[in-house]
């Protein structure tokens, strides 16, 4: 017989400890930054959403349309007065031009503009019996609507989200955070829609929007300031 001993058992090894995963950093990929970008923008900015005032679907339309290179806050001023002045579709559809540039003179590009949204009153009863279409396609086909206008009108009106709403805040952003090297903003949404999550679109939008006034401001961004300085590729700290 073999003698017994006293000797304990010796322990299986220890498995390895598990690998403990690189600080993130400004070299990292989009799609592991993403994430935290959002994450943090979304904790510093928690009341993101459209600054511009409306009251049906129309007058979203038509403040989009006047924001284009202009504030909303200058548009809130024209709309406060225009929304009282002209009270339905068929009032701007047969408003004199020259008044209506008049008017909304102040926003910019007031004769382009003055043209959209006459144009796209008169779509609206002639082609939609007065209601705002709800789906990208149809709206599209509105004079002085194209993807970033019909963006902010569809999601702001009706909750549908088909893209991602690409403004200068939006692309600035988007370009210095590395989530795309274009300038075209349907190639802009086009990268942003392949790495956001399809539920993040619409808030992303506004998150880019407030950071871009507030801090990643052109042409100088305030990089000392920013909650993603340190993941942020074009960062100057």
């Amino acid at each position: 017989m073999t003698p017994e001993t006293s000797a304990a058992p010796k322990p299986p090894p220890a498995p390895p400890a598990p690998k403990r995963r690189a600080r993130l950093s400004r070299d990292d990929p989009p799609e592991r930054r993403f994430p935290v970008i959002y994450r943090r923008l979304d904790k510093e900015y928690p009341e993101a959403r459209t600054a511009l005032n409306f009251s049906t679907p129309y007058e979203m339309l038509f403040a989009t349309i006047m924001s284009a290179q202009s504030t909303d806050a200058t548009v809130n001023k024209v709309t406060a007065r225009l929304f009282s002045k002209y009270r339905t579709l068929e009032d701007y559809a047969k408003a004199d031009p020259q008044e209506f540039e008049a008017d909304i003179k102040s926003t910019g590009f007031f004769r382009m503009k003055t043209k959209a949204i006459q144009g796209a009153a008169r779509r609206l009863l002639d082609a939609y019996d007065g209601k705002l279409p709800d789906t990208m396609a149809e709206i599209l086909t509105l004079p002085g609507v194209a993807r970033k206008t019909a963006n902010v009108v569809l999601g702001n009106v009706y909750g549908v989200v088909e893209g991602i709403a690409v403004d200068t805040h939006v692309g600035r952003l988007a370009r210095r955070l590395g989530l795309t090297k274009e300038t075209d903003p349907v190639k802009v949404e086009r990268d942003l829609m392949r790495l956001i999550p399809r539920s993040k679109w619409m808030r992303v939008t506004y998150l880019f929007i407030e950071h871009g006034r507030k801090v990643c401001k052109a042409p100088v961004p305030r990089c000392e300031e920013c909650v993603l300085n340190e993941i942020c590729p074009s960062s100057r700290v």
